[in-house]
Parts: structure tokens; C-alpha cells; sequence
């Protein structure tokens, strides 16, 4: 007798002797009986009896086909080294293209870049530009100081975290400190760009931003001072100078002072630290002692 045939009459308890002695020689009639003796052990309200043969067959194939349970984790590990692949190749693809330049404290040097543009970077500061693409695009990217001499050609950039510096061919300087942001022309016009301002400068003049504050100045430099081994400054907070000092010194310095955001105007030179120190403390009645070689302490 057909198995189906003799399911739907054993679950309506119509079979008949001899469909029954068929149906207890079926392989899996004892697996039939025990789903329905462990369902009549439910209660009322958590049981739904089967209703009919389909039901039952839905039941049997649930059972007896093994499922395999999808990981959600290692699915999202898989999507996740495929994405860090993928950007590991772009950016590494990108970032190769670049030439960096770092110094450290203390230190300063001198670039030539690929038009025969000339960069003297600061102490601890650094520039990064693509070479493979200077010809089409003269930019770059400053973070720190420098002073450049720019070789006449198409538009040259320099971009900082507070504003942009272009001209076509000229010599300026550039600073960029934290929220200072100072550009100084001597030679030709450039133009600076904010988020707030345009400001073309012609040879002797000055433009600068601390703290979100504009001030325009002029000066009679022919070059930044600091490309002879001397930082000069006219009304900078003095907290700002003494971060210059530790730069090209690579020392640290502490100061509990009320002076911190008093205008200085003044100069250090970078080859005799006593006589730097003497410079900036003299003028505001500061008084300093050295703790060991690469620490100073200043004192009102």
C-alpha cells in the first residue's frame, strides 16, 4: 500500500487490521507515533494538533533535513576584510603618489621642488605635495612653517588648515600654528583665502590670524628672520613664543605665569639657549633656571 495513503487514514484512526499491520511495517512508523505522543503532552494552550497529512509532511521534513545555521558574525567579518582591502589599496595607491617632508625640532631644510621652487621648512613642521602631478598642479600642503621662493609658471598653492596661499610666482612666507596663521609677502603678490576672507598682499605687507582675530601689518624684511638662525616676533602672545623657543631648541619649558597671552615683540637666536632665554624673560621681568639639559623653568 502507498505510505501517503496509509498516513492520512492512521491520522483520522480510520485504518483498517490489515492497514494498520501495514503500516506498523513502514521504516519510520515508530518516528510518526512519537511526534504525536510528545505533542499530546503539551498543554492545550501552547499545542496545535495536526491537522492534516501536509501539516504532518512539513513536520517530517523539518526534522529529518538538517539545516545549516548562517554565522551573522563571520558574514561581517568576511564584508569587513574585503572593505579594508579595498581601502588599503586606495589609499595606499593614493598616498603613495605623495612626497612628505617632516622636521624635527631643532632642525630645518631646504626642498627643491620639481619647477625648481625652493622650500625652506621651519622646525618641527612638514610639507607634502605629488610630485607625479606637480607639472599639471603646483600644490601642496603645509603644516607648520616655511618660507618659499616661488619660480614663475602656472598658479602655486599652498594650503593650511586655516587658509590658502596662491600666486603665480613670488617669495612669502607662511605659518601655521594651532589657530596662528600668519602670511608675510616680500617679494611679487599673493593671495590668501579663509573661510571668512580674501586678502591680496603685495611685497611688505602681512596678514594674520590668531584665534580667529585678523590683523594686517607691514614689514621691511627682505626674509624671514628664522632662515638666519633668529625667530623674531612684533605683538605675539608670549605663550606663542615660548612654543617657538621649544622648537628650535627641543626643549620643554613650564610656566604657571599670568603672562601667557601678554603681546611680546622681540627676538631669540637659535645657537645659545642662555642668551635666548635672557632675551624673551628680560623684557618682562621674568626670571628662569635650566633642570638638566632639555628643561627650563620660568618664573614671574
Amino acid at each position: 500500500m502507498e505510505k501517503d495513503y496509509l498516513l492520512k487514514k492512521w491520522l483520522n484512526d480510520a485504518l483498517t487490521e490489515e492497514e494498520q499491520s501495514a503500516f506498523d511495517q513502514l521504516e519510520d512508523a515508530a518516528f510518526n507515533k512519537t511526534i504525536v505522543d510528545n505533542a499530546r503532552l503539551f498543554k492545550a494552550s501552547h499545542f496545535s494538533a495536526p491537522a492534516s497529512f501536509e501539516s504532518l509532511q512539513e513536520r517530517l521534513s523539518a526534522a529529518q533535513t538538517p539545516v545549516k545555521k548562517l554565522s551573522w558574525k563571520r558574514t561581517l567579518l568576511q564584508i569587513a576584510s574585503v572593505l579594508v582591502l579595498g581601502f588599503a589599496v586606495y589609499y595606499g595607491f593614493f598616498y603613495n603618489q605623495l612626497t612628505q617632508i617632516q622636521t624635527l625640532a631643532a632642525e630645518n631644510t631646504t626642498i627643491s621642488l620639481p619647477d625648481t621652487s625652493t622650500v625652506i621648512l621651519n622646525a618641527d613642521s612638514e610639507i607634502s605635495y605629488n610630485k607625479k602631478n606637480w607639472k599639471d598642479t603646483r600644490e601642496l600642503q603645509l603644516q607648520g612653517e616655511a618660507f618659499f621662493k616661488v619660480a614663475k609658471g602656472k598658479k602655486f598653492n599652498v594650503k593650511t588648515a586655516e587658509g590658502t596661499v596662491s600666486v603665480l610666482g613670488t617669495q612669502f612666507n607662511v605659518k601655521q600654528r594651532d589657530t596662528y596663521f600668519e602670511v608675510i609677502c616680500y617679494e611679487g603678490i599673493v593671495q590668501v583665502t579663509t573661510s571668512n576672507t580674501v586678502k591680496k598682499l603685495v611685497a611688505g605687507d602681512t596678514f594674520r590670524m590668531d584665534a580667529g582675530v585678523q590683523f594686517n601689518g607691514a614689514t621691511s624684511d627682505v626674509a624671514p628672520q628664522w632662515i638666519a638662525n633668529m625667530s623674531s616676533f612684533k605683538s605675539v602672545r608670549f605663550h606663542q613664543v615660548l612654543d617657538e623657543l621649544e622648537r628650535q631648541y627641543a626643549i620643554s619649558i613650564t610656566y604657571k605665569g599670568n603672562k601667557q597671552t601678554q603681546f611680546f615683540t622681540g627676538a631669540f637666536v637659535h645657537d645659545d639657549l642662555k642668551n635666548a632665554l635672557q632675551a624673551i624673560t628680560a623684557p618682562l621681568g621674568l626670571t628662569y633656571k635650566m633642570e638638566g639639559t632639555t628643561h627650563v623653568i620660568l618664573q614671574d
